[in-house]
């Protein structure tokens, strides 16, 4: 009987000591900060509360490798990525995911991840356009870009372009349908992505890849170790297949 006891005490201690060495090893959550208006990396379906798309599924996935729980807020884009990097810096936000271009400009105000998704820019015309073929056509034309993104500074190299800018890809296209602009230059992926949901028609996109475009996830310039640790997440989902499946389900398409 006392043996029995003893038993039952060891038991409760165990249980006792295993809930605190968990409350010890417990980590704060990654507060990561978005803009929920680039389908398919980041956006929010209308009626919904939640974020979702690219962007999302991976940085949760991010946060299960670091045991750490992934808060998401949506910033905004109103001032294109200025706003963002301004939450960051102000410690409001532990990271930045939102189909954030790699860029030299852009590594003087953050530290960016090992690259997690290969992009870039195209052009997309109405489907009757026949005088837009290739990026020198655009010169003299009027084109819809996103404001403060790599479109509107590719598009600036050509001569006597009047560009106007969007806080959002669906004013790029409105804009395009209404007769307002002659093209679009935005992301490849998100072009067709509105596209395969309807969201855009009688739109054709150029063959032409402007560029080629690393996008990464930035964090404060002095949080190595969180940069760090979010390479090696990003390397043990690529390894473990995590990543191959996040990305079929939002750029394969299934076969007919």
């Amino acid at each position: 009987m006392k043996f029995i006891k003893l038993l039952a005490m060891l038991s409760i201690f165990l249980i006792f000591t295993g809930c605190s060495s968990e409350e010890k090893s417990s980590q704060p959550p990654l507060r990561i900060g978005s803009a929920m208006e680039f389908a398919p990396f980041d956006f929010q379906e209308e009626g919904s509360n939640q974020y979702q798309g690219f962007d999302i599924d991976l940085i949760r996935a991010v946060g299960r490798e670091l045991n750490r729980e992934v808060q998401i807020s949506d910033i905004g884009f109103e001032s294109g990525f200025d706003k963002l990097i301004l939450t960051l810096d102000s410690n409001n936000i532990d990271a930045i995911i939102a189909g954030m271009t790699i860029t030299e400009e852009r590594k003087d105000k953050v530290l960016f991840s090992d690259p997690y998704y290969r992009s870039g820019l195209t052009i997309a015309v109405r489907e009757d356009e026949t005088g837009i073929n290739k990026f020198a056509d655009l010169a003299g034309k009027r084109v819809a870009v996103l404001i403060e993104t790599t479109g509107g500074a590719e598009v600036q190299r050509l001569p006597n372009v009047t560009i106007q800018e969007f806080e959002y890809s669906p004013g790029c296209f409105e804009a395009l349908a209404n007769g307002e602009v002659d093209a679009v230059v935005q992301d490849r992926p998100v072009t067709d992505y509105m596209i395969a949901r309807g969201e855009i028609s009688n739109v054709k996109v150029l063959p032409e890849l402007l560029t080629q475009e690393d996008y990464g996830i930035a964090v404060r310039k002095d949080d190595v170790e969180l940069q760090q640790q979010i390479n090696d997440a990003l390397k043990k989902i690529r390894e473990s297949g995590e990543y191959d499946r996040i990305f079929d389900r939002w750029f394969r398409k299934p076969k007919q």
